[in-house]
């Protein structure tokens, strides 16, 4: 068998065991500041990424490094508290190692969410961003032979977020009477911050968020066909016209993350409620 996918189940049964009678039905990846969603989990079961056999550890700011498992929305969940990035240095094979862990689990659905730059001029800081679609200039997590026990040599993306996902976060936003933005992803590896230039780059080919993950794993769960529902909390505007004392700093993002990280958790919430 195949090395990587040997690590793959043993990962997966380390963590089946630990689980008992449960059976995830929703996988969800928290990013960077976003991890207040896991404290809305009943009847959490904490296993931390660094007990299981062969798995790769976060290293990134507001990254705890744990799976949490529990009740959500009145449907069993698997929960990334903490995502693995390619800038911290692991392979494409890491990086997304825990979504097809989670498949094995037996995930029927995968939400994943982040922390983003919001490009686009009418995005602010706070803003919610349901994803679309993504421009990819990370490595495709793909690269090399094939994994025939998880999906097809060559993938079709044509829908990357599941539409019927998208109609119904819409819809749950609306009756909220909260605001949500529909966009695209622009994923890049980091760990670096983009340029003035890099910004307006973005946005003249289409993005209007951009970020350091994500994509890798969304790539993973539809290889699967697993559907996807994404969100992007707008934590700084990437705009290429700043003040000269402007910079990013990677502790604000994390606390606009968090300030946000309320509403996503409802609308989080409710979209497993409708599953």
């Amino acid at each position: 068998m195949d090395q990587r996918v040997e690590r793959i189940y043993a990962a997966a049964d380390y963590i089946k065991q630990q689980l008992g009678e449960r059976k995830p039905v929703v996988g969800i990846i928290l990013g960077s500041g976003l991890g207040r969603l896991a404290t809305a989990v009943e009847n959490p079961l904490i296993i931390p990424y660094k007990t299981i056999p062969g798995f790769p550890v976060s290293t990134a700011v507001g990254h705890k490094g744990n799976f949490i498992i529990g009740t959500l929305g009145g449907k069993e969940v698997i929960m990334m508290q903490g995502r693995i990035h390619y800038y911290e240095g692991y392979s494409m094979d890491d990086v997304t190692l825990p979504t097809r862990v989670m498949k094995v689990v037996g995930i029927k659905y995968l939400f994943v969410s982040n922390a983003a730059g919001g490009v686009n001029y009418d995005y602010k800081i706070g803003d919610l961003v349901i994803l679309k679609d993504h421009i990819n200039l990370q490595p495709n997590p793909l690269i090399g032979p094939n994994m025939d026990d998880f999906g097809p040599r060559f993938l079709d993306m044509t829908r990357p977020y599941d539409p019927d996902l998208i109609a119904r976060a819409e819809k749950i936003a609306s009756d909220m009477g909260v605001k949500v933005h529909k966009g695209v992803y622009f994923g890049g590896t980091g760990p670096t911050y983009e340029t003035p230039s890099e910004y307006k780059y973005i946005r003249i080919i289409g993005g209007d968020v951009t970020g350091m993950s994500t994509i890798p794993e969304v790539i993973t769960a539809r290889h699967s066909n697993i559907p996807v529902f994404g969100m992007s909390v707008v934590t700084n505007e990437a705009h290429d016209d700043y003040d000269k004392d402007y910079k990013n700093d990677g502790d604000e993002v994390v606390k606009a993350a968090d300030k946000a990280a309320g509403t996503m958790c409802e609308i989080f919430t409710k979209l497993i409620e409708s599953l």
